[in-house]
Formats: C-alpha cells, sequence, structure tokens
C-alpha cells in the first residue's frame, strides 16, 4: 500500500506506545475490562488451547491467558510496551507479522488492530499463522465509540477556528467486521457488539486514560500545530453528564473466527436434506 493512501501514522502509534508503557495508569482497568469480555468466549468452547499469541496487549492479556494455563507469546509494534507480557515477548508489527504458518492455536486481539492500516491483510496474516481448527478472537473500537468526544471536539474547533480537524479515530461498523473475517479466509466467523458506558467525575481524566493506553491520535492527516487553548476546555464541558459525571460511550466488536480445519461443521452436499422446504414453510411458518 503506498504511503499516500495510509489512514493511519505507525511511526507515532508506536511512539504512543512506547511512551504509554512507562505507565498504564487508570487506562489499565479499562484494558482488563475490555479483555476479560472478550476471553469469555473461551469458556465456549471445550478445546484446550497449548500455544497463544496475544497480539498488542499492552501487558494485559497475556498474564489473563498464562492464569488460564495456556502457554502465551506477547507481541506489540513497541518493544517497550511488548516488555510489560513479561516472559515470551517479542516486538513486531501487525502488518507484517514475522510468524511462520501454523505456529498458534490461538490468537488473541484485544483492542489492538483499530491503528492498522491493512486490517484485511492483517487479518489474513493471523489466519496463517494459526494452526487448523485454531481460534481468533478480536475486539475493536466501533463506530459510536468516543462519539460524544468526537462531537464536542468538531463542534468546539468550528466555533473558535471556522474548521475542524481530526482529532479521534474513524472507527468500522459491526457488519464490516463480519465481512472481513470472511475475506480473510475464517470459518465460522461471528461479529457481536457489546457497549460500555464510562462515567468521569473529571473529563479531563478520558483525555489521560486515552494517552496512558496508547490511544492518542495518530491519524496521518491529523493536524500537528498546537490546537487553540480553549479547544478542550470547551469541548470537555460539552460532554453530556449522567448524575453530575461524564459519559462517554465505548462500543467493542468481538470477532470471532477459526482457521479452516477438518474438524468443522461443513455445508451439506446439494440435495442431502431430508426435508423439503415446502413442507416446512407449510407446516411450520406463520402467513404472511
Amino acid at each position: 500500500m503506498d504511503d499516500r493512501q495510509h489512514l493511519f501514522d505507525r511511526l507515532a502509534v508506536r511512539r504512543h506506545r512506547d511512551r504509554a508503557a512507562a505507565s498504564l495508569g487508570g487506562a489499565a482497568d479499562l484494558l482488563r475490562d475490555a479483555a476479560a469480555r472478550l476471553l469469555d468466549r473461551l469458556d465456549d468452547t471445550s478445546r484446550r488451547f497449548t500455544a497463544a499469541l496475544d497480539v498488542g496487549g499492552r501487558g494485559v492479556v497475556a498474564p489473563m491467558l498464562r492464569a488460564r494455563g495456556i502457554p502465551t507469546l506477547a507481541c506489540d509494534l513497541s518493544p517497550a510496551m511488548a516488555a510489560r507480557a513479561g516472559a515470551a515477548a517479542a516486538a513486531a508489527d501487525e502488518e507484517a507479522l514475522p510468524f511462520a504458518p501454523a505456529s498458534f492455536d490461538l490468537i488473541v486481539a484485544s483492542l489492538s488492530l483499530h491503528w492498522v492500516n491493512d486490517l484485511p491483510g492483517a487479518l489474513i496474516q493471523l489466519r496463517r499463522s494459526l494452526r487448523p481448527d485454531g481460534l481468533l478472537l478480536a475486539s475493536l473500537p466501533l463506530l459510536g465509540t468516543l462519539g460524544e468526544l468526537r462531537t464536542a471536539l468538531t463542534e468546539a474547533e468550528a466555533a473558535l477556528t471556522g474548521g475542524a480537524a481530526p482529532r479521534v479515530s474513524p472507527f468500522p461498523e459491526l457488519a464490516d467486521c463480519a465481512a472481513l473475517l470472511q475475506r480473510a479466509g475464517f470459518a465460522l466467523p461471528v461479529a457481536d457488539r457489546e457497549e460500555l458506558r464510562l462515567l468521569y467525575a473529571d473529563p479531563l481524566a478520558l483525555l489521560h486514560d486515552l494517552r496512558a493506553a496508547g490511544e492518542s491520535n495518530a491519524v496521518r492527516l491529523r493536524d500537528r500545530r498546537t490546537p487553540p487553548r480553549a479547544l478542550f476546555p470547551a469541548a470537555l464541558a460539552a460532554l453530556p453528564r449522567q448524575d453530575g459525571r461524564t459519559v462517554v460511550t465505548l462500543r467493542l466488536g468481538i470477532l470471532t473466527g477459526w482457521a479452516p480445519g477438518p474438524g468443522q461443521p461443513q455445508p451439506k452436499r446439494p440435495g442431502s436434506a431430508t426435508h423439503r422446504l415446502a413442507d416446512a414453510l407449510r407446516d411450520g411458518a406463520p402467513p404472511v
């Protein structure tokens, strides 16, 4: 992909992760909550996993997988952030994974793929890194995430300067996620949505958490000038409130998909059905 077509500045993403590696601060609890919601899907399968890859878990996901008894290698675009995962960690770019085909039977990417320029290509690489019947669990922020902040910043900047720069990353829709899994060759793809409403006594803590998690703006066409001094105070003051606290929304797309393998359910051979569709419609369908 030509650099001019890139939506995100990957060097900025790495620098933000390097800076955040020193301390996740209050963002750690949110990252653990999101990871726990994703890893709950492991309770829905009886499969025992023996080799997991944690992609961009920021020192949160790998310990949770190891606590489940699953040997785990962690990787991150930032070497400093990868080191937070403890033993068995490596620096690796999600857009150019260095792992051999069929290296893992479980890959977990919790809130780590939304800064990737070529998401379809990254998913294909993840699928190739899985063994047959291996499982991918991934979560992505969906359209509507931080929507309150996006609107407040846009309106405040337009009022101050007459224009607005992109300050919140664009996010996909849920239907796009399911289609991407299919396009990447995953079997039995499923995309679910979960919504978290975050309440802040001090709205400035929201910005601190985003920075602490390495989620500062890395859009390639971002305005690199110092923003107007009044921008963020005006935007934060405009955020909605509930019971005296500032409200922001995080919409998570939870993606599951399996690497194709012989043990999976297969579509039935055409003509092998034992019941006719007409009989089902006549006997069980409600009148139109």
